[in-house]
């Protein structure tokens, strides 16, 4: 574990930890300015698919998202009347929701979702799961001026694709905006229930071949990660259930469904 990581040993403790510095004084309301990922072994780093590709994915970006938007036009809700605009921030979206590898990271507004994607794999049960905890409102500090400008004018703190294409129309424009490296998050179009029901949003990075974790070794104050051990997996699991956090919420159709039976009536051990 690292001085980042707090272990929590039950469900009491976990839950005040995802909610942890959530309440707002000022509005007199919990309102978490953090976004959450889950993962099943808390050993997972957060490359992204990109970098997983290699050395040379920074190069093989724009060969890749290229060929996508020529090849998937007739697939797609762009230019529809009351659809997402055809902007390269919307395509970048849909092509991570689609699994494309793309320089995006899932998150989700939810703790709970997070926790899902964290216990929601059986094969993994003897394993330490872990849930990332970034603060948004903090590495917002770090944005570039042109950025800044965006979020102040709309009140916001996390972007949608609208909004990053004022600020830039084209990964090369954004990657220029600060010599430095910055991340943002942002909002991915209500294509489909299964954006919807996740609450997700995307990290983004400025540097098409660094994972997001080496960018959060140089900033410790803005994230934080909860170890959930495997020894308190499966009640958190069955929690999540009765809680109705599961596939067939999450994954909405016969396929989450189908997931959701799967694993509910998988015997423990």
């Amino acid at each position: 574990m690292s001085s980042a990581d707090t272990r929590a040993e039950s469900w009491n403790e976990l839950t005040d930890l995802l909610f942890a510095g959530s309440w707002r004084e000022r509005m007199g309301r919990f309102r978490s300015t953090c976004a959450f990922r889950g993962v099943p072994d808390a050993a997972h780093d957060l490359r992204t698919t990109l970098t997983r590709l290699g050395a040379r994915a920074g190069d093989l970006e724009g060969h890749i998202l290229r060929n996508f938007r020529k090849y998937a036009q007739a697939q797609v809700p762009f230019g529809h009347p009351g659809g997402p605009t055809d902007s390269l921030w919307n395509w970048l979206a849909i092509a991570q929701h689609h699994g494309l590898p793309t320089r995006l990271l899932d998150w989700t507004y939810s703790p709970f979702v997070a926790l899902h994607f964290a216990t929601e794999g059986v094969e993994w049960s003897e394993r330490d799961a872990a849930v990332w905890v970034v603060d948004y409102g903090r590495t917002n500090a770090f944005l570039p001026a042109p950025l800044q400008r965006v979020l102040n004018d709309e009140g916001a703190h996390v972007f949608t694709a609208e909004m990053l294409g004022r600020a830039a129309p084209t990964l090369g424009e954004f990657d220029a905006l600060a010599d430095e490296q910055f991340v943002v998050f942002f909002e991915p179009p209500s294509l489909d229930d299964r954006i919807v029901n996740q609450f997700a949003l995307f990290s983004l990075l400025s540097d098409p071949r660094v994972g997001l974790e080496q960018w959060l070794a140089a900033h410790p104050e803005v994230w934080r990660r909860i170890v959930i051990p495997a020894s308190l997996r499966w009640e958190v699991r069955d929690k999540l259930d009765q809680a109705n956090i599961t596939e067939r919420v999450l994954y909405p159709g016969l396929d989450g469904l189908c997931r959701w039976l799967a694993r509910y009536y998988t015997p423990r051990g």
